[in-house]
């Protein structure tokens, strides 16, 4: 995430959580004994301003382990859970925010923790060459904020990450498509790109998607599928190079782009749009 969305999301955070009382050193050490509510949040609070993140999440947990029915304490559970997503200690924070959920599930910050669970997902997302399972977890919990919070502020940015999401897990299969697809592979290949339009058809991938089913039907003999398929890509992205490559694929084969009655193409697509 970038400096400035970092900003905003620290700034709509402590909106409601300011400190209780002026600053307190942040060169503080973490003391173990008793201490009263507001020293302990505020010395968690200066040291994650001052980007001390492991030490304040210490102090933000001795609020809830000293004062656990102090009205501060889930306060401090949510401000715990933002120094551990800004130390990059994503699994800590996930864990905080899941148990803060779980404690307050009526709090007034409960969408800001549904949204930055997801946030701390989205961020360890990696490459479409390796393994996928944070772009899943993302999604849900990104979905998770759209559908609790449709109102909420972060509902947008959730939607548009959604979006992203998406797109990334449709550039995995579309990688091991193509994969299988060099291999001579087929029919492995032709269910990975179906998938891709059955499941992520508003994809940027949706277009390539169409012409490597072409290929792959061509390269089968499926004739009559081949037809099809780029009938339909050109009918839906008629400029796009795409569907120059596939209407030049098949007039090599004296074929043309046609609609097939029955084909799963024109099923999947007319259900689809």
């Amino acid at each position: 995430m970038s400096v400035a969305a970092r900003s905003r999301l620290f700034a709509a955070l402590i909106l409601g959580l300011a400190p209780l009382l002026a600053a307190c050193s942040s060169d503080d050490e973490l003391a173990y004994e008793e201490a009263p509510v507001e020293e302990l949040y505020n010395r968690g609070y200066v040291n994650l301003l001052d980007g001390q993140n492991e030490l304040a999440a210490q102090y933000f947990d001795e609020v809830e382990r000293q004062h656990p029915y102090s009205q501060w304490a889930p306060k401090a559970q949510l401000m715990a859970a933002y120094a551990h997503y800004e130390d990059n200690r994503y699994d800590d924070a996930i864990n905080a925010l899941d148990r803060f959920i779980q404690l307050n599930p009526g709090n007034e910050d409960v969408a800001y923790a549904y949204y930055l669970k997801a946030i701390s997902y989205y961020e360890q997302i990696s490459d479409v060459g390796r393994d996928q399972k944070m772009t899943e977890l993302a999604l849900t919990s990104l979905q998770d904020v759209v559908r609790r919070f449709p109102d909420s502020e972060y509902a947008r940015d959730a939607q548009l990450k959604i979006d992203l999401a998406r797109d990334h897990l449709a550039g995995k299969h579309m990688t091991i498509g193509r994969y299988y697809q060099r291999q001579g592979e087929y029919l492995a290949a032709i269910n990975r790109f179906r998938l891709v339009i059955a499941d992520y058809q508003t994809t940027t991938h949706a277009p390539e998607a169409l012409h490597r089913l072409v290929e792959s039907y061509l390269a089968l003999g499926v004739a009559d599928e081949a037809q099809a398929t780029a009938a339909v890509l050109g009918y839906n992205y008629p400029g796009s190079p795409w569907y120059a490559d596939s209407y030049y694929l098949l007039t090599g084969e004296d074929l043309r782009p046609e609609p097939q009655q029955g084909s799963w193409i024109s099923r999947t697509w007319n259900s689809i749009f």
